[in-house]
């Protein structure tokens, strides 16, 4: 079972948050997690995944302009994602500006590949989300979200 995780970043939060979903992934038995940077990611690895993290920096709301560009390129293989987990994270510069529309703008994109994608009625409830430098709590939050991506990707696909 292989969980991929793209992420942008311009600042190092967007990075970090990735690195800490992936502790996250790593607890579910017997799933493999890679971390990819958008620019470093193919086409092939969203096809080889299980399940896809995508991470971006809020920019106006929406996903940055590279991982556009990468869901862009993506109708290349449109209906080979059918059936696939699907999970985003944003980093923001404060509260209000933008965190949710961006994890939205994500998730709508995996949607039209078919993919399938698990909320938390917890919290958090369309995606993770941090302000700026991811601290303690969010580390927490972003392993219990890798985590609970990884665990719905076993129910689904074993």
């Amino acid at each position: 079972m292989k969980a991929l995780i793209i992420y942008d970043s311009k600042t190092g939060n967007t990075e970090k948050m990735a690195f800490m979903i992936a502790e996250g992934v790593r607890e579910a038995d017997g799933v493999e997690c890679v971390v990819k940077r958008v620019e470093d990611a193919t086409l092939e690895d969203l096809i080889q995944a299980h399940g896809i993290i995508v991470g971006s920096p809020t920019y106006y709301g929406c996903m940055s302009g590279k991982l556009k560009e990468f869901f862009d390129k993506s109708v290349k293989i449109h209906g080979k994602l059918d059936g696939k987990i699907g999970a985003a994270f944003t980093s923001s510069g404060g509260t209000a500006s933008g965190a949710e529309t961006t994890v939205i703008s994500i998730l709508k994109a995996m949607l039209i590949h078919g993919m399938i994608i698990q909320g938390d009625p917890s919290g958090k409830h369309y995606g993770m989300a941090a302000v700026e430098a991811p601290g303690e709590k969010d580390e927490k939050l972003c392993r219990r979200f890798g985590r609970r991506t990884a665990e719905l990707m076993k129910r689904i696909h074993q």
